[in-house]
Order: C-alpha cells, then structure tokens, then sequence
C-alpha cells in the first residue's frame, strides 16, 4: 500500500471487494504537482476528492462482479456459477450500490487523515533501507482508522447484494432494531484479517514487480504498465486472501441467525459442513475485480487529480 513519486501511483491496498487502500492512498502523490503558492488545505481536499471520484469510478463499473463474488461466497454448501444462476442470482446486480458509495467517501476521508503523517512519521525513524516501512505501517493504521465507516458499509451492502433487503436505509433500520450496533460490526475482525495482510502483501509483490521491470527496460514506468503491475499485484493478493474474504462475507451476512459464534466457529464449521474447497468460493470474481480494478482506478484518479487541483 503505497504511492509513487515517479511516473505514477504506486500501488498496493482496500475497499470491499474493495478498492484497495493502495488506490486511495495513491490520491495524496502522484505525477502531477500542485503550484507551489497553493495552500495545504486546498492540496487536500483535491487529493481527497480524486481520491473519492476515482473509488466510486471502480465500484460503479466493477459492482456486478463484487455482487457476484458476494452471492458466491454466501452460498450454503456452495454450488458455483452453475447453482447461483439457476436460483436468480444474476439478477440485480447493482443491488446496494448507492449505499456503497455513500460510505467511500467518509471513509477515504478518513484514511487520508492518517495514511500521510503515519508514514511520515514511521520514514523519519526508518534507514534508507527500511523506508518501506513507511508506507506498510501508515496502510495499515489508517485501514484500520477508515475501518469504523467501512465495515457498516460493507455489512449494509452485502445484505443488499444477497437480497435480504430492498434497500439500504430499511437495511440500516432493521439491523439497528434487530442486532444493535454490534450487527453493524459483523465480521469486524475477519475483514481486519483480510484487508491488513492483504495491503502488506499487495504492496511487496507491487514493489519488487517493479523493482524487477523497471530493472528490466532500464527506465521510468509509464501509467500504462504501473496499472498492469498494479492488477497482477492486486490479482496475486486478491487470490491467496479470499479465504479471509469468505468467512468476512459469512460473518456479514449471517444476520440474527447465530450460524457462527465468532471468526474460529465460522472456520470450524465451514471446514467441517462444506469441506476445505468453500474457502475459496468466489476467488474468480474476486480475481476480476481486483486486477481490473487498477485499470479503471488509476486513469480515472490522474484525470481528476488535475480537475480537482488547484490552478
């Protein structure tokens, strides 16, 4: 989870099938330099509404295949494609967008608020050989500073997406009525697991992917082959982290019902009802939408770090 000085955005974290927070944060630098005489308050707010804009880009063009993975990993006893499309599950597919991205840009907000004085903070402790720290430490405290809106979102969304209600403020009441604050939470730490491991890791395989190629050409990437380094990157984690994103949709969406007690119950049962292979359900999707995510993301944010900068 970083950002690049150079060419443009570095990469790697999260927001639901998220946007990763890599992408977020990339709001606060890129190849683009504000005029020297502009004040820091305006810097930022531009910074946070590309940030923003670029977000709710990806999740408008990418929300069907995050609906999917969602009802995927949902699904008692799985089935695959095959059994989702026979039970309707192709159908409302934007179901809960709206409500989605009513929650990216608070929580951007508030990810911007951390994600920069961390890092710096950390980089200035740091020698010239650890500066990635920098970056790691500050994803990882401002995912979980942005956690606090993200997590409503999210619950709120997946009960949209699985159908359970029509809409999102009746979703917000009735959860509120039914389980308190705390069906608002659902799934809290199984979505830390997820999203905290999956920046670290998406941020080293995005940084030595291009140690690697920017070795190879002997030169500064260009946007283009940052966003295809970001996907692979992004496709990698994506993949390997999607049993976490399963039992984070599992807690989610569970409801009243009580199946699972907590992140260990949820393990245990799904391992022993439905065997080792349900943890995985879902990861095509979820492949999708991550690697595709860098490629609608990063023109987006370098066309509205312009727009939104100061003149």
């Amino acid at each position: 989870m970083t950002i690049s000085a150079t060419a443009a955005p570095s990469a790697p974290t999260q927001g639901s099938a998220k946007v990763p927070l890599f992408m977020l944060a990339s709001a606060a630098e890129s190849s683009y330099a504000p005029p020297a005489n502009a004040s820091m308050w305006r810097v930022a707010a531009g910074n946070l509404a590309a940030g923003a804009t670029a977000g709710c880009a990806v999740e408008l063009a990418l929300y069907p295949i995050d609906t999917i993975k969602t009802r995927l990993q949902a699904m008692i006893g799985g089935g695959g494609f095959k059994a989702l499309m026979a039970s309707g599950g192709g159908k409302g597919l934007y179901a809960g967008v709206w409500g989605n991205l009513a929650g990216v840009a608070p929580a951007s907000a508030i990810f911007m608020a951390f994600y920069e004085p961390v890092k710096q903070a950390v980089q200035r402790e740091m020698p010239e050989d650890r500066q990635f720290m920098g970056p790691v430490v500050a994803g990882m405290v401002a995912g979980t500073a942005s956690s606090l809106i993200r997590v409503p979102t999210e619950v709120i969304k997946q009960r949209l997406q699985t159908g359970e209600f029509k809409g999102a403020v009746t979703a917000l009441r009735t959860v509120m009525a039914r389980e308190g604050v705390r069906g608002l939470y659902a799934g809290y730490g199984a979505f830390l697991l997820r999203d905290l491991p999956f920046d670290a890791i998406e941020f080293v395989a995005y940084e030595q992917l291009k140690k690697v190629y920017g070795t190879a050409i002997k030169r500064e990437l260009n946007p283009g082959e940052t966003s295809i380094i970001g996907a692979f990157a992004g496709g990698f984690t994506g993949v390997i982290t999607t049993p976490l994103d399963v039992l984070k949709t599992r807690l989610m969406t569970q409801g009243a019902s009580g199946r699972y007690k907590n992140l260990f119950d949820a393990t245990v049962q799904i391992a022993r009802t439905e065997g080792m292979g349900a943890f995985m359900s879902g990861w095509q999707p979820r492949l999708i939408w991550i690697s595709l995510g860098g490629f609608v993301f990063f023109p987006v944010l370098e066309a509205a770090k312009r727009y939104y900068a100061p003149k």
